[in-house]
């Protein structure tokens, strides 16, 4: 596959656009965790426990992964159990630890609210070059890591 032609774009130019999508992307959160009935923090934290997939995480796990303090994800963890989105099972391996699990029907109710999406943004990606996706792909990998220095930067006050 050929790459198509595409507009120049300024730095300043593709920051904006990613604002955009950015600001989208919190209003859906917003939409999504309201009718399942949950809040973004805990909409997040349930779906990394989904993508964990196979290999549940742990309390600490998840903390780490949604940037939070273990404190605040027992308090997640306690509404998602109420809520019935997930359950916490003892680590097989340590059984002082628990792991986080999705209850199945959760998950389904999840993916489902997602699903359209996701297919919207794989036709997109059809329409990139393997190496263009890739391109794509370590900016979303190295922006990520931007966003979290910049957390941690707000959150210990050297802003």
């Amino acid at each position: 596959m050929q790459g198509k032609s595409r507009p120049v774009a300024t730095a300043a130019e593709a920051i904006q656009r990613m604002d955009t999508f950015v600001a989208l992307g919190i209003v859906g959160q917003q939409e999504v965790a309201q009718a399942l009935g949950l809040n973004v923090t805990d909409l997040t934290c349930l779906g990394h426990v989904l993508g964990a997939g196979e290999d549940p995480l742990s309390a600490g796990d998840l903390a780490e992964r949604a940037n939070l303090t273990t404190g605040a994800v027992t308090g997640v963890l306690n509404r998602l159990e109420k809520a019935g989105y997930a359950e916490r099972r003892p680590d097989p391996a340590d059984r002082r630890r628990v792991r986080v699990v999705a209850v199945p029907e959760a998950a389904a109710r999840l993916v489902s609210l997602y699903q359209p999406f996701y297919e919207r943004l794989g036709a997109l990606f059809a329409g990139y070059t393997p190496e263009e996706t890739a391109v794509i792909a370590d900016w979303f990998t190295h922006a990520a890591e931007a966003a979290r220095q910049h957390l941690e930067s707000l959150r210990s006050g050297r802003l």
